[in-house]
């Protein structure tokens, strides 16, 4: 039987540990026997989920047989790992163990130096504070999941789902996987290359700063063909003043900011109305269906119709 730890640390997401759980039981091979020995231990004998408190009933000696760690994330990204958890799972991975981390967890396996020099991903949301601490690690913030061989990661949430039913798949074979998946009322086929559907939001200007109106009007512009000589006019400003003054105070450009503005607009009407696709490009403002098209892409990691497929 293949032994599953899954590592709680102190104020673990309970949602990332009690997904391993849930799928890894209810998997069944053809002979209805189960395949996996699941077994959540922790430093302490009880460690804080928020809402409640765990009474783990294994220590990390647990680490040391497992043929498989889980490493759910914890509600505070940057806490250090102390030095007694990173030593456990280094010798697990010394051993050959397989580690996998559910949304913030990254982290947690990061701290290890075992993801240094390999892809990786995490929850959106932490990327960047992730990308600050690990910088050795191959970041990849907009796919679902990561699978490195031996060290695998997931994004957050619903991707830690995704992520089990991928070993599972990868233990048992697609048939095994399926049946786990209707059990877990949870669709099969979203590969770890899929994208988070995640569009950057841009740091807003500090209120009452004089960008603030020029933002305002840009959002509410989105829709019409406006160049860097439009803008500048609007705000008064030279093309390499408000380049400059804007990037200051946002962190990116005018047209850089429109764009994003343009495809959070099309990811809110792809969501909730049944417009065209190529309608909803013109309507926040693309001059061609081929150009709206390209950049969702290349901002969401997905078509618009496959946005539309998953979100409306």
């Amino acid at each position: 039987m293949h032994s599953i730890a899954v590592l709680a640390l102190d104020n673990v997401v309970a949602f990332d540990l009690a997904t391993p759980l849930e799928v890894f039981d209810r998997v069944r091979l053809d002979d209805g026997s189960q395949p996996y020995d699941v077994r959540v231990c922790a430093p302490a004998p009880s460690v804080s989920a928020r809402a409640f408190t765990l009474q783990a009933a294994h220590g990390l000696e647990a680490l040391a047989t497992a043929d498989t760690i889980i490493l759910p994330g914890c509600h505070d990204l940057v806490r250090g790992v102390t030095p007694e958890v990173v030593d456990a799972l280094r010798e697990a991975a010394d051993r050959g163990a397989r580690m996998a981390s559910i949304c913030a967890g990254a982290f947690i396996l990061a701290a290890t130096g075992l993801l240094d020099g390999r892809r990786a991903t995490t929850h959106w949301v932490g990327a960047a504070a992730f990308a600050e601490m690990f910088p050795l690690v191959e970041l990849d913030p907009g796919v679902l999941y990561v699978d490195e061989g031996q060290f695998l990661t997931s994004a957050g949430a619903a991707a830690g789902l995704d992520l089990c039913l991928h070993l599972v798949r990868r233990d048992h074979g697609s048939a095994v996987a399926a049946q786990a998946a209707r059990l877990s009322v949870m669709p099969l086929e979203r590969e770890g290359g899929q994208a988070q559907f995640i569009v950057p939001e841009q740091p807003p200007a500090p209120r009452g700063s004089e960008m603030e109106p020029l933002l305002q009007w840009l959002e509410d512009s989105a829709g019409r063909d406006l160049t860097l000589d439009d803008i500048a006019s609007h705000a008064g400003m030279s093309t390499r003043t408000l380049n400059r003054r804007f990037r200051e105070q946002t962190g990116t450009t005018p047209l850089q900011w429109l764009h994003l503005s343009r495809i959070r607009q099309a990811q809110h009407l792809l969501e909730t109305t049944a417009h065209p696709v190529d309608r909803i490009g013109s309507q926040v403002g693309f001059g061609s269906p081929t150009a709206f098209r390209d950049r969702f892409k290349r901002v969401v990691g997905t078509s618009p119709q496959s946005y539309r497929r998953s979100f409306r």
